[in-house]
């Protein structure tokens, strides 16, 4: 992936999971939709500066085609990924949202679970698909 690719794929990445998980944490939190988007907006600029840095150091370690990525190699992707966030999330949900680091981790966990597969099928659908790779010069 180019620089420029990579940047939209970690953008339509993050602003994708918004649209899903502010309603829904809104719904069953009881917060406000505008807290919670804000909230999620701050996590998700650390999260595409971390998604960036992650899939550069995950495909220069890979070397392969994207395309061809086994299942189980996208489950140790998206482990790894999800895995490393938690380290930030749980004390920055804790503190934003003045609940306890058991209720944050809970809230993590739920997160935790969407991510998961969240990121195996975006990521999935992006490298099969990958409907803008023209606008990009691939290098």
């Amino acid at each position: 992936m180019s620089g420029w690719e990579r940047v939209f794929h970690a953008v339509s990445f993050e602003l994708l999971a918004l649209m899903c998980l502010v309603p829904v944490g809104a719904l069953f939190s009881g917060q406000q939709a505008t807290h919670l988007a804000l909230v999620g907006l701050g996590l998700s600029l650390f999260t595409v500066a971390w998604n960036f840095l992650y899939n550069l150091m995950f495909d220069r370690i890979m070397q392969d085609v994207r395309s061809l990525r086994t299942l189980r190699l996208r489950v140790v992707h998206a482990l790894g990924f999800e895995g490393s966030l938690v380290f930030v999330t749980v004390p920055v949900l804790a503190w934003v949202l003045r609940i306890s680091l058991l209720e944050a981790l809970v809230v993590e966990a739920g997160f935790l679970l969407f991510f998961f597969v969240y990121t195996i099928v975006f990521n999935w659908l992006y490298d099969k698909y990958q409907p803008y790779q023209r606008w990009f010069v691939t290098g």
